[in-house]
């Protein structure tokens, strides 16, 4: 009781248990804590990308597991949002695509969610399932949406698509602490810029 009150008080998220360790072993997701990169190689060229996995490990290694079963080979980029200043660029297993069913047979079960995973400075662990609203501790996320972004699609107000991810080609503050923001293209954003709909992911290769 005295913790749901210290919550409601401070705002904190309500310490659980339900850090990064759990999620990994309920999801069944070896979590290394360690930065990686990977190489996106498109129809459109290449670009790096830099994963934040020692701050969002759930998240990273949930990709990285994905890609490695290579679930993202010859993927389309299947939607893009223009506005006036940036664009964002969706990819991955769309559940709703037409060929979701045909996609899906290499996964080998229903594709599941993941849980929503945001950082913020001071705090040792990340929160889930927990979006950040308030503009005090926006200002204290450790990633924002910014050029070049790489983040999850949500699948509902607390869990993030384990599948389906899009990048942004420039600061969107609109989106922070809403969205899982799990890695940055450090390497090759000309190219992203370049991408249109149905491009392809011709394959991701994991550089470290």
């Amino acid at each position: 009781m005295f913790n749901i009150l210290l919550l409601l008080i401070t705002g904190c998220s309500y310490k659980s248990g339900l850090d990064s360790n759990y999620f990994c072993k309920k999801l069944n997701i070896e979590c290394t804590k360690k930065n990686k990169r990977v190489v996106f190689k498109t129809s459109k060229g290449n670009f790096e990308v830099k994963l934040y996995g020692e701050k969002k490990p759930v998240t990273v290694n949930n990709f990285i597991q994905n890609v490695k079963k290579n679930i993202y080979k010859n993927k389309k980029f299947y939607k893009i949002i223009n506005y006036p200043q940036v664009q964002l660029i969706y990819s991955g297993i769309y559940p709703k695509n037409k060929y979701y069913t045909k996609e899906n047979q290499n996964l080998n079960k229903p594709i599941r969610k993941i849980p929503l995973e945001i950082k913020l400075i001071k705090e040792t662990e990340p929160r889930y399932r927990y979006q950040i609203v308030n503009p005090s501790e926006i200002v204290n996320l450790t990633n924002l949406f910014e050029k070049g972004s790489l983040a999850m699609v949500k699948s509902g107000e607390r869990d993030s698509s384990s599948t389906e991810f899009f990048f942004v080609t420039n600061k969107l503050s609109e989106l922070d602490g809403r969205y899982s923001i799990f890695g940055k293209v450090v390497k090759g954003i000309e190219i992203l810029q370049k991408i249109d709909k149905e491009d392809l992911i011709v394959e991701i290769i994991i550089s470290n």
